[in-house]
């Protein structure tokens, strides 16, 4: 399941920085604007400690973690919705995400360029998503557009479709993002018309604040403060870090990368946290397999039934599909495997009706 999440903001607030220490992809980062062009992309590995509780206990030839995709996209600016800054071509980038990481500067530093010569978190969130709806105003208007001329002719889904698009380009035209519109989604119609419109602002986002590395207390960093205050009105999720930090970080070894952490009072990265947050805003969760070939993560949507999980590894568990053997990846360690939870009674047999944890170490039965 190969989802993607774009990494936006303003010129020079350090989204390079950041993808670069997510991926190690080494993409050019540079005190200018437009340093990245074309977007630069990179698979990055799920953190989870649960599959080396497992690989501890099966031993395992190979351990395949889940992975998320990450696209650094070049800085927006004012204008872009009208192709200021090359602006038309990078908001098509952000269209073909599934997410946003929306990274906001947060940090004074007199050698670092600001495109508007003063830090503002508010004024810079709002310059972004000013960018991504007026590009849906014009998405949204079109598609008004086609629903009134097929509502003439009494056409009911089309109709609905006038109203909802009436009702949105309203909703858009007050500065509000189309993620926060809300409409009847228990209509297939409706949101036929939603999902075809591929609005950019209704994309699940997650605002990432770029600090310095004494930054992280909000009493003392107002710019912080700010935009936890403007997450909290608006009930979006924040992660914060520190660019320069997580950059010294990726230079070090494995073992040596904990200590540093330590000695700065953090428990985990800023990215580990970055993606961890980026997965659950897609709404995504795994499921665990265990043998001596390979301890596995799988990557499916949060509520996914036993049958539609086990089509993630191949079609023809979900066709023959008949039960699965589910134990709890906590009782896989403490049972020391399979047969010890077998004889603890620890695993159960589960249908077609089972709601798939995460963390649920499966073994599916099935028949083609």
């Amino acid at each position: 399941m190969a989802l993607s999440c774009g990494i936006v903001g303003l010129p020079n607030v350090g989204k390079s920085t950041l993808f670069n220490c997510l991926t190690s992809a080494q993409a050019e980062s540079a005190n200018y604007p437009f340093c990245t062009i074309e977007p630069n992309v990179g698979v990055v590995d799920v953190p989870d400690h649960r599959l080396q509780a497992l690989a501890s206990v099966v031993r395992p030839e190979r351990i395949l973690p889940a992975s998320m995709t990450f696209v650094d996209i070049a800085g927006l600016v004012k204008g872009a919705s009208q192709g200021e800054g090359l602006g038309n071509k990078f908001l098509s980038h952000i269209r073909d995400t599934d997410a946003i990481c929306h990274v906001v500067r947060c940090f004074e530093d007199e050698n670092i360029i600001h495109v508007d010569n003063h830090i503002d978190p508010v004024r810079d969130v709002q310059t972004i998503e000013t960018e991504l709806i007026l590009a849906d105003l014009d998405s949204c208007t079109k598609a008004l557009d086609r629903a009134r001329k097929a509502a003439r002719g009494q056409n009911a889904a089309a109709k609905k479709a006038e109203t909802l698009c009436d009702a949105l380009l309203t909703h858009l035209n007050n500065g509000q993002p189309a993620r926060s519109f809300s409409y009847n989604q228990e209509d297939e119609d409706l949101r036929n018309t939603f999902r075809d419109m591929h609005l950019i602002s209704a994309k699940p986002t997650l605002f990432v604040a770029n600090v310095n590395e004494d930054g992280f207390d909000p009493n003392k960093n107002a710019h912080l403060k700010t935009l936890l205050d403007l997450a909290t009105q608006r009930q979006d999720q924040v992660v914060v870090v520190c660019a320069k930090i997580e950059e010294e970080l990726s230079h070090l070894k494995p073992e040596e990368r904990s200590d540093f952490l330590k000695e700065l009072g953090l428990e985990v990265s800023g990215l580990d946290r970055i993606i961890k947050a980026a997965f659950k805003l897609l709404k995504l969760q795994t499921y665990l397999t265990a043998g001596v070939k390979e301890v596995r993560a799988w990557t499916i949507h949060a509520g996914m039934k036993a049958p539609q999980a086990a089509g993630v590894i191949h079609t023809d568990f979900e066709r023959g599909f008949i039960k699965a053997d589910v134990i709890w990846w906590e009782d896989f360690v403490k049972y020391q495997g399979e047969s010890g939870c077998r004889s603890a009674g620890a695993i159960k047999l589960e249908g077609k009706d089972y709601v798939v944890r995460d963390g649920d170490v499966m073994h599916f039965k099935f028949n083609v």
